[in-house]
């Protein structure tokens, strides 16, 4: 690989703490520090995404690639750093936080100047670990690495991996919580975006009263990552912000045309390029909730259910209006903007629903038919990919209870089917408002229902069968992923079995690494 191409832009502008300790825990006044990372002894390569290494311009594997790979016995050229940020954890303000597992090896640059960040996750503390040990498991590595390339792969905007590695060490963890810390084996990602900057980086210079640093982190954001701005002063932040609301939405949009639930929206975990970043206690939802949460410390308030994203979205924009104020001080607008947020998410959520439908247009009575289909959603229990998955095919089911019966996880009686075939009378008159023909509706669906989803307790089997030095899963899955959109492997297309539901892992996780 093209290691020596890596530069650290980054560090030459911003302030930071060059001292490489990793016990300090408060690093006021600067954006990073730099650390070394731990070194590994007896890594193991498990697998490496060749595509994404060419794509962003690294360049084809080497054996002497694997070390850097697992963040050991680095070149001269790589300085190594973690960055400091702040954020509202679950509604709170928590203050300073930070790369408190992952470090930044630096910045690529392809032939077509496109330039993505690499770092590493799980290669040793940082200033920000808050007294943990910066180790990640294979469990958590196993779930990043292969989720983030399905986000990918599905159309939603996303950080991606690169490799996964074994560190060749065991790492203590309490997954649960619960008092029963067991050892895992240790892991490493190596995971690539334009900029991991958050919300949360504008929040702490914001909070720390350092104007200039947050005038030059802002004009930074802007040179690098929102070409499309020309305006400059204060109209040039005004639309810096507008942007990333609409970048916030439509990626909001799409987590929901796919199902797909975060678990813990905290500001941290917020991309200013409207990016699906940190990995944790995500799902893809199997049963159709609103209410549903993937995320043990989420309970019993839920605020980061599926149904709540758009409205998370929206309070964790109001955080980052707050932090970069100083640059616009323009009440009206920032209200003006976050309040139109929301009619904006609305009416891209609808246009999304249409597609899933196959309508080529929203129309006035659509909302209820909406509001409809997600009360059958809910009393029937269906899967949420699945029912779009069958309703492609509506028209020739001749057997409604057992086609559907097979996607619910509740038993339909009699009254249950009657309130279907009602609704999907009433779906199919729909239909035929179109303006464009069946072929095309079906077309429209096709690209908007995913075939396969990277459900959970496919993670979970996954993860089994590498810890027993097993990779057939792995390569399975991989592929799948890779063609979301057909359906390669029949087996995946199926329901969450039920002897998962109270396995840890496949349903509810923890914010444990």
């Amino acid at each position: 690989m093209n290691i020596d191409k890596i530069t650290q832009p980054f560090t030459e502008i911003f302030p930071g703490d060059f001292s490489g300790n990793t016990i300090q825990r408060t690093t006021p006044k600067v954006l990073f520090s730099t650390v070394e990372p731990v070194g590994f002894e007896n890594p193991e390569l498990i697998i490496f995404n060749e595509k994404l290494s060419e794509e962003i311009g690294l360049g084809k594997l080497e054996e002497k690639d694997v070390d850097f790979l697992t963040a050991t016995n680095l070149p001269e050229n790589i300085k190594t750093y973690a960055t400091a940020y702040a954020g509202h954890q679950f509604g709170n303000w928590a203050g300073q936080l930070g790369d408190g597992r992952t470090i930044l090896a630096g910045e690529i640059t392809n032939e077509t100047g496109q330039k993505n960040e690499i770092q590493w996750k799980g290669a040793g503390a940082t200033p920000y670990s808050r007294h943990a040990d910066g180790r990640a498991v294979l469990r958590s590595s196993v779930r990043e690495y292969l989720m983030s390339e399905a986000m990918y792969h599905l159309g939603v905007p996303t950080t991606r991996a690169l490799s996964l590695s074994l560190t060749g060490e065991n790492v203590v963890r309490d997954i649960m919580y619960s008092g029963n810390p067991q050892e895992e084996k240790g892991a490493v990602v190596v995971r690539t975006a334009e900029s991991f900057l958050r919300f949360g980086h504008f929040e702490l210079i914001s909070t720390q009263k350092e104007i200039n640093t947050l005038i030059n982190l802002t004009d930074f954001a802007i040179k690098n990552y929102f070409k499309n701005i020309t305006d400059e002063g204060e109209q040039k932040y005004k639309d810096f912000f507008s942007e990333v609301c609409t970048r916030t939405a439509d990626l909001m949009v799409e987590w929901f045309r796919v199902g797909f639930v975060h678990g813990v929206m905290n500001t941290d975990n917020m991309s200013i390029l409207g990016l699906t970043i940190d990995y944790g206690p995500f799902s893809m939802m199997d049963e159709y909730d609103l209410n549903f949460t993937p995320n043990t410390t989420d309970l019993p308030g839920r605020r980061y259910a599926f149904g709540k994203q758009g409205q998370i979205s929206q309070w964790n924009l109001w955080q980052l209006a707050n932090a970069i104020f100083p640059l616009i001080k323009d009440e009206k607008f920032l209200e003006e903007t976050l309040n139109s947020y929301g009619s904006y998410f609305w009416k891209a959520h609808d246009k999304m629903l249409c597609e899933k439908f196959g309508f080529n247009e929203l129309k006035k009575e659509d909302e209820d038919f909406f509001i409809n289909w997600q009360g059958l959603m809910h009393e029937l229990q269906f899967d949420y990919i699945l029912f779009f998955n069958l309703l492609e095919k509506v028209e020739s089911i001749s057997d409604f209870k057992t086609d559907f019966q097979k996607i619910s996880y509740t038993y339909l009686d009699d009254s249950k089917i009657k309130k279907l075939e009602d609704f999907i009378q009433k779906y199919i008159q729909r239909v035929k408002a179109n303006t464009i023909s069946k072929e095309e509706s079906l077309d429209v669906m096709k690209k908007s229902n995913p075939k396969f989803l990277l459900r959970n307790y496919l993670l979970f089997e996954c993860i089994e069968e590498i810890t027993n030095g097993k990779t057939e899963m792995l390569k399975k899955l991989t592929k799948a992923l890779e063609n979301p959109y057909e359906e390669i492997f029949p087996e995946f297309s199926v329901k969450k079995p039920a002897n998962y539901d109270d396995i840890s892992g496949c349903s509810m996780l923890s914010c444990s690494s």
